[in-house]
């Protein structure tokens, strides 16, 4: 689909304090929920041409791909279109499903119907969404570099803990100092771990179109989490991503096969101390050439937008990192005020 935007300039788009209510309607299958893909479009894409720029807007249902495949697709898009051809560099999608021979009989069958799962209460945007701000964070790479380093150092170690382990650590800190919570709150931060290189007894090739991720918890306690450091907050958050063995990760599918779950709603506004890391700054977001420039920035949707999303993306410097953080507003100033965090903020 292609439109126009009459009035929205580029710099509305680059504004730190993300707009909203421009943004959104820059994508398409708004509000439209994964389930809904048995008859709703599982793709869509819409460019929107502004006063002064393009803005390409797509959006995939999260069952059919995740992020890998996603920015496969977006890449080899880009492709074509600065090429003119068919004939591109970026390897064929691999749609084959024979590692799980074996493992389970596809395809899976849920033991509830469509309309049990359209029945279960949802809180949606409208209700609660519109009290939260996005803002991006900007992180640059020496910066990022002096975290891991912070962190490592307190371990006792020398690169133990990882730099994007680091930068969620100092992430989950600062929330939660913000977020203004009792001693003995329990704190719980969730991220996703690809699965392709975990994979065995063959690895899955980076090509593979389908969701190859597992979502993981790190919890910790409010006051432990703050006077423990950076170096043990990101130490658990290593410890949990060490501790998934391609043993694990087999076990873990095979069970939710034997017993469904659906994944709670993340979006309740219940969930005060809840923490949710999405996408990853090794993809290629920056290098999407469509015949019209590198891109100038990065923005999502409104899919998934809750208290505590932190979206991660590659920054326009090599090696740097954007945080498109969805946060209470209150939350936000008072990360602005941290000047702890805001150091390592560009």
């Amino acid at each position: 689909m292609v439109q126009a935007a009459g009035g929205i300039k580029v710099a509305d788009i680059l504004n730190p304090y993300i707009p909203d209510h421009v943004v959104f309607n820059l994508f398409s299958l708004n509000e439209v929920r994964n389930y809904e893909g048995v008859s709703k479009p599982l793709l869509s894409a819409q460019v929107t041409e502004l006063v002064d720029g393009i803005f390409i807007g797509c959006s995939l249902n999260h069952v059919v791909a995740d992020g890998t495949s996603f920015w496969h697709f977006f890449n080899t898009w880009a492709e074509i279109s600065r090429s003119g051809s068919h004939k591109i560099l970026q390897p064929r999608p691999v749609f084959g499903r024979q590692f799980l021979g074996g493992l389970i009989d596809l395809p899976v069958h849920l033991p509830f119907s469509y309309r049990e799962i359209i029945g279960k209460p949802i809180i949606k945007s409208s209700s609660f969404d519109a009290f939260l701000q996005r803002v991006v964070f900007h992180f640059p790479k020496e910066k990022i570099a002096r975290l891991k380093a912070k962190a490592n150092a307190e371990m006792g170690t020398t690169s133990n803990i990882s730099s994007l382990q680091a930068h969620m650590a100092h992430l989950w800190q600062a929330t939660t100092r913000a977020r203004h919570l009792q001693p003995d709150q329990q704190v719980n931060y969730r991220f996703a771990i690809g699965l392709r290189q975990r994979w065995e007894p063959e690895t899955l090739p980076k090509e593979y179109l389908g969701t190859a991720i597992i979502g993981v918890n790190v919890t910790a306690i409010a006051s432990e989490l703050l006077q423990n450091g950076l170096g043990w907050a990101a130490s658990q958050i290593n410890k949990k991503i060490s501790s998934l063995t391609p043993e694990q990760a087999r076990n873990d599918l095979e069970d939710w096969v034997k017993k469904h779950t659906l994944i709670p709603n993340m979006r309740n506004p219940t969930l005060l101390a809840r923490l949710l890391t999405g996408s990853s700054p090794r993809f290629n977001v920056c290098g999407n050439d469509f015949g019209w420039g590198r891109p100038l920035a990065v923005r999502s949707g409104a899919g998934d937008k809750m208290d505590g999303k932190l979206t991660v993306f590659p920054g326009a410097e090599e090696g740097s990192i954007d945080i498109e953080a969805c946060l209470l507003p209150e939350t936000i100033q008072t990360m602005m005020d941290d000047a702890e965090f805001m150091e390592a903020v560009a």
